[in-house]
């Protein structure tokens, strides 16, 4: 019987192990498929531009020049990291969800500049967003997921309407909105990537000290917006 009785809790512990491998071989999966596209964004971004130059359009064009767009300011690229950050803070459902709802909404922000519709202040509204997310990231602020992700989508639309508006003339409007979207889901996917660092003690730090410089650098953004 007894024999009987461990034969019978095999398969269990056999499906209860596997269930442990796939855990620990999940994360450093995506990890290595974040790694990846963070590396092909920053090739892209970088390399090219040389080659860009002999090409009629070149970067003031439709998809690549949305691309551009967004690593063309410090205020879009350290608020657009720290979101990728803080999501790493708080880790699942955050760590993609904040990611998935800010280039949702920009694009809906983005949707509003290609129109010409007005929205005020819209730098100042990139300026708090790089303040509020830094210090979000320097407090390891553990706010409710509707909470978090409401914040985001709040300031994604302010950086949508910043890249809207600024369509090159003749370019295409469609390609040029996906060019945006994509480099900020990949500057998104560099934060992550970088945010992983949490899970060690002077990693943890080292997020909170660059929390604390985005948030500085915010309030440089918002004081030149002012004046």
């Amino acid at each position: 019987m007894k024999d009987g009785h461990q034969a019978e809790r095999l398969p269990d512990l056999e499906r209860y192990t596997a269930r442990d491998d796939h855990a620990r071989v999940y994360p450093a999966t995506v990890t290595m498929l974040w790694m990846a596209a963070v590396a092909a964004f920053w090739a892209t971004i970088i390399f090219p531009s040389s080659a860009w130059a002999h090409v009629k359009g070149g970067e003031v064009a439709g998809f690549l020049s949305g691309m551009a767009h967004p690593v063309s300011g410090l205020d879009h690229v350290l608020a657009m990291i720290a979101v990728g950050l803080w999501g790493a803070q708080l880790g699942p459902p955050a760590i993609w969800l904040l990611p998935v709802t800010f280039p949702m909404v920009m694009a809906f922000g983005g949707f509003l500049g290609l129109m010409g519709v007005k929205l005020p202040a819209t730098e100042i509204g990139i300026a708090l967003s790089a303040i509020a997310l830094g210090l979000a990231v320097f407090k390891e602020a553990k706010l409710k997921l509707p909470v978090a992700a409401g914040l985001v989508a709040f300031f994604a639309v302010f950086h949508g309407h910043a890249h809207g508006v600024e369509l090159p003339p003749g370019g295409n409007g469609l390609l040029y909105s996906m060019g945006f979207v994509v480099t900020t889901g990949l500057l998104h996917a560099t934060g992550i990537t970088i945010g992983l660092l949490h899970k060690w003690p002077a990693g943890r730090t080292a997020l909170r000290v660059a929390g604390a410089c985005v948030a500085l650098a915010g309030v440089y953004f918002l004081w030149s917006a002012l004046t």
